[in-house]
């Protein structure tokens, strides 16, 4: 896959692939491309290339027709709508689903996983914490009933202890609701802890793939991203 901003080369012909029940991570320095990758997945932004989902080459389907594939994208700084209450956010998340049945199971999901969206069901989104607009941001995602979930950079700007919770949150998410996460983080160290696999991303080209425990015991990884 190729990504052009004007004349720069984002992505200069990568190649991943996550398997289904997996949680692989994209790590890598700021401007490595790591956002540019889960957009072009999504069809925010257009690739040079092929894109496939369960067989199918999604690339350059608009993103409406990606999401109601069973791709749901969090993008980086939550994006919500701030104006809106808790509830009206996670039923904008439910848009294209009209079964009613499937919205309360996954809103009796979503409140499950993050009780604290259930006592703020009726609050301005936008006078949450940065923890509780992530929850609500991840819990909008799930409200599509995705069957694939991207997560961009979910730590950001959060507390260390929310960051603690809100990564449970995600291993529990794949474990217990078998979705398939491709997760780009800043902090390597925990996306190498709760990933099965992860791809080391620099300057638009992929330089290392393995196991996730691996990556954490290569001395470049290492060296580059985990401080030691």
């Amino acid at each position: 896959m190729v990504v052009n901003y004007g004349v720069i080369t984002a992505l200069q012909g990568i190649s991943l692939a996550v398997k289904q029940g997996a949680i692989v991570t994209l790590i890598g320095a700021n401007g490595a491309g790591k956002t540019t990758t889960l957009k072009a997945i999504s069809g925010l932004l257009k690739a040079r290339g092929e894109i496939f989902y369960q067989g199918r080459n999604i690339a350059n389907l608009p993103p409406h027709q990606i999401v109601k594939l069973g791709l749901s994208h969090v993008p980086e700084g939550r994006m919500i709508f701030a104006n809106l209450t808790v509830m009206e956010n996670l039923m904008m998340g439910a848009y294209l689903q009209r079964d009613k049945q499937v919205i309360r199971r996954e809103l009796d999901y979503v409140f499950g996983a993050f009780p604290r969206l259930k006592e703020r069901e009726k609050q301005i989104a936008g006078t949450l914490s940065g923890g509780e607009q992530q929850m609500l941001a991840i819990g909008r995602a799930l409200m599509g009933s995705p069957k694939f979930l991207m997560l961009d950079e979910p730590s950001l700007g959060l507390a260390p202890l929310l960051v603690k919770t809100i990564f449970q949150k995600i291993v529990e998410i794949n474990r217990d609701h078998g979705i398939t996460i491709l997760l780009v983080e800043q902090n390597a160290n925990l996306a190498l802890e709760v990933s099965h696999f992860g791809y080391v991303l620099e300057t638009g080209r992929i330089n290392l793939q393995d196991d996730s425990a691996k990556l954490r015991q290569n001395p470049l990884v290492k060296s580059a991203y985990l401080g030691g």
